[in-house]
């Protein structure tokens, strides 16, 4: 048992264990409080900061309980701020000749209000927005108001997209079609001609640079869109022989959403630097480039080229692409393009967090067990007793083998009907007994069980938590992705269970058991002992990309409640949009179900019940109202 005195644990610990200071970026810490505090810069530059407790505690008091996604719509302001003010910056500092357009990928999240803010906050820098489809193309064409913004259309493109974007450039909105399978120019010159219309045409090449991490399937000669050198080139002749190679302005590429590694980037814009300039030699107009996503977010706070993190900082994202374009360009003196990138991952990531409350928690721990064991009872369960009080720092090792040998030979014999549940009950007890002893003396040890850290893993507790992994973070689920996920309060207090987290679909894939860590990932989270006087309450932070838009209604959980904030001048914040979580009556909609129909049909079913003498009508009443007020209530779970 470890004697050993341990100093006071304080919010800095709590800083140090969940790195919130490094995947943070300066907008989430704790505070003297204990509470994960966000912080942000107003438009008339005052910093501010709020517990994020107490935003979830108004919410509570408006009506949106947990789980509820916080949008904080001022991280998505300064993350579109600093972006274009770091190209800015170096692009100054190199004497760059060309100008910075970013645009964001509505695909990445396609919320109304996240659009919209950032289209209002873009628009000071230009910064337009990627359209891969023709809701998308009508959603950036509503939203968008500044002419000088770019609309890059990528994906599959049939007439009536065609028309729409052609229209839209006779209004003098910058939108460019990106060729992405030869197929598609032939619309394009067909639709031009019709409507009399020059198209702004880019293309999209595939790269035979290759990148680590997740997402890289859109980088190598397998990429599944963009066109090959030979498309390439059969595309420039095909416009030649149009006279319309002066529509051909820009050239595309798209390595991964997540580029881990600077070198990467780097290798990138180096090879697209070349194909732009043979574009240029061969009379295309150019203009514009487009390195497509890859802008990494540091997910677990490593700082490395782990997936899940980014070993550059984002001045250095930028002056090394204004680097290698100008190393690249200049000695052949091909004029400066105008760049353009299509970060959506880290413009939106930080601006969401998803909280939930902890509902119930199972624990690895013996029942109780009697003082006196029977002795009656077989001679494997006096030997699971025995080890308890023999196991030392000498014989650790082979008290954790016989355990387990004594636990799978008891399970066979009850099996076979030789001990009876009682029995096996009484084993397992024990077992567990002999597994947490083993476990505190391989602790202090500084060599100790070989099997130390898969035993922690086993003897962890699960926490049940009110959300749906599969609507709320589904790749977590999908792809693996790690997420930084942490209690929100209670961080002057040491958290003593380790533990993995459940959510409250019926399906085993349903739980968070890799955790962010800046050694790569854990299989466990370290979390406070829950009180039953009070909620305790988990994030799930920096969910902004792609989570909203790939949900899924596992088991028929719908969206979450949403509240949106911003911060004053004042200190205070305000709650810009509010929306409720879907009913239940919503997502049965989903699922093809009238709602109506299926409230008919209970009350012909009730009814039948009253003539069957089984209740009565004022009792049918009661059972009817109760059955209206599920239909219109929260998915979740609701205290």
């Amino acid at each position: 048992m470890n004697t050993k005195s341990r100093p006071l644990w304080s919010a800095d610990d709590s800083a140090e264990l969940y790195a919130i200071n490094e995947w943070g970026a300066g907008y989430f810490a704790i505070d003297e409080n204990g509470e994960v505090a966000v912080s942000s810069t107003t438009e008339n530059n005052v910093k501010v900061q709020a517990s994020v407790l107490d935003i979830v505690r108004q919410s509570r008091e408006r009506g949106l309980d947990a789980p509820v996604l916080i949008r904080f719509e001022d991280l998505l302001a300064q993350q579109i701020k600093r972006l274009n003010e770091a190209f800015r910056k170096a692009i100054k500092d190199s004497n760059y000749q060309g100008e910075y357009r970013g645009v964001f990928p509505i695909k990445v999240n396609q919320q109304c209000h996240v659009i919209e803010e950032i289209a209002q906050v873009g628009a000071p820098y230009n910064h337009g927005l990627e359209a891969g489809s023709k809701p998308e193309l009508i959603i950036a064409l509503s939203t968008l108001e500044n002419r000088d913004a770019c609309i890059v259309c990528n994906g599959y493109k049939d007439q009536e997209f065609i028309d729409l974007g052609l229209q839209a450039c006779s209004m003098g909105y910058k939108v460019f079609f990106v060729i992405e399978t030869p197929s598609e120019l032939p619309i394009i010159l067909e639709r031009s001609r019709a409507l009399g219309i020059k198209p702004m045409i880019g293309a999209r090449v595939k790269l035979a640079s290759m990148v680590g991490g997740h997402w890289n399937a859109t980088s190598g000669d397998r990429s599944i869109f963009g066109l090959s050198t030979a498309q390439l080139i059969e595309l420039v002749d095909n416009l030649k022989a149009e006279d319309m190679l002066d529509c051909l302005q820009l050239l595309h590429y798209h390595l991964g959403s997540q580029i881990p590694n600077i070198r990467d980037i780097r290798t990138g814009v180096l090879e697209a630097c070349q194909v732009y300039m043979d574009l240029v030699r061969e009379g295309a107009c150019m203009g514009y480039l487009d390195l497509g996503g890859g802008l990494a977010v540091d997910y677990d706070g490593s700082k490395s080229n782990y997936v899940h993190s980014r070993n550059y900082s984002l001045d250095e994202y930028c002056a090394d692409i204004v680097d290698v374009l100008m190393s690249t360009l200049d000695p052949f003196n091909i004029a400066h393009p105008t760049i353009v990138t299509e970060s959506g991952r880290a413009t939106v990531a930080y601006s969401s967090l998803l909280v939930f409350n902890v509902l119930d928690v199972a624990t690895y721990e013996p029942g109780t067990i009697p003082e006196q064991i029977p002795a009656s009872e077989n001679t494997m369960i006096h030997n699971l007793v025995d080890l308890i009080s023999s196991a030392n720092e000498r014989n650790i090792q082979e008290c954790y083998n016989d355990a387990v040998f004594y636990r799978d030979e008891l399970r066979e014999l009850f099996k076979r009907g030789q001990i009876n549940l009682r029995s096996r009950s009484l084993a397992e007890n024990l077992f567990l007994a002999v597994m947490q002893r083993i476990l505190a003396i391989a602790d202090d040890m500084p060599r100790g069980l070989d099997e130390a850290e898969k035993l922690k893993e086993q003897l962890s507790d699960i926490y049940y938590c009110n959300f749906s992994l599969f609507q709320s973070l589904p790749d977590m689920w999908a792809i693996d992705q790690v997420f930084p996920v942490m209690p929100l309060h209670r961080l002057n207090e040491e958290p003593t269970r380790q533990a993995i987290i459940a959510d409250i679909t019926c399906d085993c894939d349903g739980k968070i058991d890799r955790f962010a860590d800046r050694r790569g990932t854990r299989k466990t989270i370290a979390l406070h002992e829950q009180k039953a006087d009070e909620e305790y309450y988990i994030g799930a932070f920096l969910v902004g990309a792609y989570q909203e838009t790939l949900g899924d209604l596992h088991n028929l959980f719908g969206d979450t409640n949403v509240v949106s904030i911003r911060f004053n001048d004042d200190g205070n914040y305000e709650f810009i949009h509010e929306i409720e979580g879907d009913s239940i009556a919503d997502v049965l909609s989903y699922v093809e179900y009238d709602p109506r129909t299926m409230q008919d049909r209970f009350r012909r079913n009730a009814e039948l019940a009253v003539r069957e003498g089984k209740i009565t009508a004022a009792e049918r009443l009661k059972i009817m109202n109760a059955f209206s007020d599920s239909m219109r209530g929260y998915t979740y779970y609701e205290r």
